[in-house]
């Protein structure tokens, strides 16, 4: 039997792990969720009920880096765990995730002002934008764990208001962000699937060739 993901298309944790189920070529039986109905066999194997949650027999693995990890472990074609950076992974997980949620979801913070959210953002985006003038990925010439760790949190805050993001002094993180959506790694990723319910047949991701 396929390992099981059970996953969200939009969440950027669950799309950083299909990133590297992708390259690695790991396959899965993917099962997209509702999160404001969860499956039970999702709480089943993870009660915090958060995705990505992926299902080896008796190995359960729900923080996604961890399920990066395990897929490019196993098979690292591009040599994405040749460059990890994980103080700036952390970074990232750490403050920037947390002045992101409060500026996109400011309502859901009690006394929470979203600009001077997005105004602590910048300082990490101001980083990325200084890593991003010397070479076109954060760990060099080619992308990586880093860069693929990174960049679906990137566009999350992106999006709140791209137009203001892109009027902002990073040209080349607005660079580094639109060739990540403009690339077919992004496109078979972001693939729709209808929700999966128990008794469904299998959705396998990544597709056969």
């Amino acid at each position: 039997m396929k390992p099981v993901l059970y996953s969200f298309r939009r969440c950027p944790y669950a799309m950083r792990a299909r990133l590297a189920l992708l390259v690695s070529g790991q396959q899965v039986e993917l099962r997209e969720i509702v999160l404001r109905d969860k499956a039970p066999e999702l709480l089943a194997a993870s009660p915090k009920g958060t995705v990505p949650v992926l299902v080896d027999g008796d190995t359960v693995i729900d923080e996604s880096f961890d399920i990066m990890l395990w897929a490019l472990e196993r098979n690292d074609p591009e040599g994405w765990l040749e460059r990890m950076d994980m103080e700036l992974i952390a970074e990232c997980e750490g403050p920037f995730k947390s002045a992101l949620d409060r500026y996109k979801y400011s309502n859901r913070f009690e006394g929470t002002d979203a600009l001077e959210q997005r105004e602590l953002a910048t300082g990490f985006l101001l980083k990325l934008e200084n890593r991003l003038q010397s070479h076109p990925c954060l760990s060099g010439q080619i992308r990586g764990i880093t860069d693929m760790a990174i960049v679906t949190f990137v566009r999350q805050f992106a999006n709140v208001d791209r137009e203001w993001f892109n009027g902002q002094p990073y040209p080349n993180l607005v660079k580094w962000l639109d060739n990540f959506l403009e690339s077919a790694i992004f496109a078979a990723i972001m693939q729709k699937y209808p929700r999966w319910t128990n008794g469904d047949p299998p959705t396998l991701f990544p597709e056969e060739p």
